[in-house]
């Protein structure tokens, strides 16, 4: 009887994903690892679901697609086993380092910003144990892993300098394997087409390229079409979903929320049994960190320090957590910020928000400044706010190279005025912020009155 030889995962987006059993084996023991199935209770876009109802895909769906993307470009371009073995663990692991909410999660960190690549390193060192690399090699004694592939690995997903360039391609470029599953996972779960390309004639046009002495992943002249799509693609995700002005003033709530919940969490002897919780060690020392004098001499220092510190508290948040804490307060009879916050969380009571003409912004933010610093408006910093995220959609560094049909190399936005007219072009998604609850106050429809 012959053996079923290949191992099948069913996806949404890629339909029936199949691995060669020796290709699972790669991978099965960094999916059964804690650090990674922790990425099942991590949503995809944060906050996102409370606008996209469907948006409750999590990091763990997309760590699994990006790795079969991964590999599926490793089948296009040729690589050997060995290489692909490397570039499908990578592309498993690469958000290996997000926190609940994923980005939104991040911006607690208001003095000194944290991503979740500064802990990206010390996920990766849980797979650098003689436990774990003893077991793995013996499931796969043809294919061991030893700390060098490891740090091959770690280096492709930290973005740093390597002369594995091709590999490093596919795991992080502006033609990555995580842009390209991306793009159709988030518009297929929060039910729209922006983010939709042909995905099998782009991978059909990948190719390896030579250029300035090293291989690098590049695209026949034939994909010029379907790059100007996946470009456009991502420039309108971006606008429409990624920087949607409901999605990030309810992740403002939530920055303010766990903000104000670290500070009473110094006040509010109701919150004791919190502040012995995963959840409120680590905000607490979150607090103090934001806190202490950081320079540019220091920052360095004080920022690893942290993360040496709060790991072992970092690596068991989820959403899960978060929730909890809104439940919580939302329930309580506190009065504090934090639970009034909790409350409108609990119950989706969003603020207004009204966008910007980036020429209104910066005296907008003057006037929103005025207004918080002025105690008799009564007025707190989560009831009014201005956002103003600059994005883009395609840049100069790294350009995307195009096997033209006489065999010659160019920078694809030579070929396109498509994606030359978006070459480093910086664009803006201003928005004001107004709690509804002080709507009404005089400052505020003076503001509103003059935009």
């Amino acid at each position: 009887m012959k053996l079923n030889t290949y191992h099948v995962i069913n996806d949404p987006i890629h339909g029936a994903m199949q691995f060669k059993q020796h290709e699972m084996s790669w991978l099965k023991p960094f999916i059964d690892n804690p650090v990674m199935q922790r990425l099942r209770h991590i949503k995809q876009l944060g906050f996102a679901d409370l606008l996209f109802p469907g948006a409750v895909h999590s990091r763990f769906n997309h760590s699994l697609g990006c790795c079969y993307v991964a590999s599926q470009i490793a089948d296009k371009i040729e690589l050997d086993a060995h290489d692909k073995q490397i570039v499908t663990i990578a592309g498993l692991l690469h958000d290996i380092g997000h926190g609940p909410f994923s980005h939104a999660f991040e911006e607690i960190f208001t003095q000194h910003k944290i991503r979740h690549e500064n802990w990206t390193p010390y996920f990766l060192q849980e797979f650098y144990s003689d436990e774990f690399l003893t077991l793995y090699n013996k499931k796969n004694p043809d294919f061991p892993l030893q700390e060098e592939q490891l740090s091959i690995i770690r280096k492709m997903i930290m973005h740093e300098e390597t002369e594995h360039k091709l590999l490093a391609d596919i795991v992080s470029s502006q033609l990555d394997a995580d842009r390209l599953d991306y793009l159709l996972r988030d518009s297929h779960f929060c039910g729209v087409k922006y983010g939709e390309f042909d995905f099998r004639w782009l991978l059909h046009c990948l190719v390896a390229v030579e250029n300035q002495g090293y291989k690098r992943l590049g695209v026949t002249f034939k994909g010029i079409g379907v790059v100007e799509n996946y470009l456009i693609a991502r420039r309108l995700m971006i606008r429409n979903i990624y920087y949607h002005y409901k999605k990030y003033a309810a992740e403002l709530m939530l920055r303010e929320f766990l903000s104000q919940l670290s500070l009473a969490l110094t006040t509010e002897k109701q919150l004791e049994t919190i502040k012995t919780q995963p959840i409120g060690q680590f905000l607490g020392n979150v607090r103090k960190f934001n806190e202490s004098s950081i320079t540019e001499k220091n920052k360095e220092a004080l920022t690893q320090q942290f993360l040496q510190e709060n790991y072992h508290l970092y690596k068991h948040l989820c959403d899960y957590d978060v929730f909890m804490l809104i439940r919580e307060l939302a329930n309580s009879n506190i009065n504090h910020p934090a639970v009034k916050i909790a409350k409108k969380l609990q119950s989706r009571q969003l603020p207004k928000v009204f966008s910007l003409d980036a020429k209104q912004y910066e005296w907008v933010q003057e006037r929103v400044n005025s207004i918080l610093s002025n105690p008799q408006n009564n007025i707190q910093s989560w009831q009014l706010a201005t956002l103003n995220p600059p994005h883009h959609s395609y840049l100069s560094k790294d350009r995307i190279k195009i096997l033209d049909d006489q065999g010659n190399i160019k920078n694809i936005d030579e070929c396109s005025f498509i994606i030359k007219a978006l070459l480093d072009k910086v664009e803006t998604s201003c928005c004001l912020i107004i709690d509804k609850e002080v709507l009404e106050a005089p400052p505020i429809q003076q503001l509103l009155q003059d935009l």
